[in-house]
């Protein structure tokens, strides 16, 4: 009954709707459009879920892709501990290899074991380079450590921003089967563009 009242309340002025029913696919065409439009998810809850007043009780289900993207430095751990981020790069169609954004979020183990994997392979002990400043935290230390292009990590993103993550991505795995010369812009999926206005007012 509140589902019909709700279903007979929504007017073309309510915005993009997706009425969910036990036959709805896991990813409707609108989660779709939507990403071509530039939104990074949809927000969804569970069809014999009740609305909750004060509470969080929908999900943000984000739109998720792996690529594989070369390892070309990192930084240290703000602790002074292990490594921090590792930073990725794909290749250009002129063939110079381009940053796109690093991964985060390793756990202490994972960090020292990155330090390990990685240090080796420093293009001297004393290089390091300025990073840009983050638009988050102005005051943070930005400098990282460049390394030799020869290790290939599998990380899954959201989404683009130009030639960029737009968010930190996350390690999946080293892929030692991967040659990092092969590792383009090429392999990103791009979504079919879509303009906002028209996907909510269709």
């Amino acid at each position: 009954m509140r589902r019909a009242a709700l279903g007979e309340s929504i007017t073309e002025s309510s915005g993009a709707t997706s009425p969910g029913s036990p036959t709805t696919p896991s990813w409707h065409p609108l989660a779709e459009q939507l990403r071509g439009a530039g939104l990074d998810g949809v927000i969804a809850k569970r069809l014999d879920g009740p609305y909750q007043p004060g509470k969080r009780e929908m999900v943000k289900v984000k739109h998720h892709r792996d690529a594989d993207c070369v390892a070309i430095g990192y930084r240290i751990h703000k602790s002074g501990q292990g490594v921090g981020s590792v930073l990725l790069g794909l290749y250009r169609a002129d063939g110079e290899l381009q940053m796109v954004g690093g991964a985060a979020s390793f756990t202490v183990k994972d960090r020292h074991k990155l330090l390990a994997e990685l240090e080796p392979l420093r293009l001297g002990d004393d290089v390091t380079y300025e990073g840009e400043p983050s638009r988050w935290n102005a005051a943070a230390d930005k400098r990282w450590v460049p390394i030799r292009p020869e290790k290939v990590a599998e990380v899954a993103y959201d989404q683009m921003e130009g030639p960029r993550f737009r968010h930190t991505v996350r390690f999946v795995r080293w892929r030692p089967d991967r040659d990092p010369r092969s590792c383009t812009f090429a392999q990103l999926d791009v979504p079919l563009s879509y303009d906002l206005y028209d996907v909510l007012e269709s």
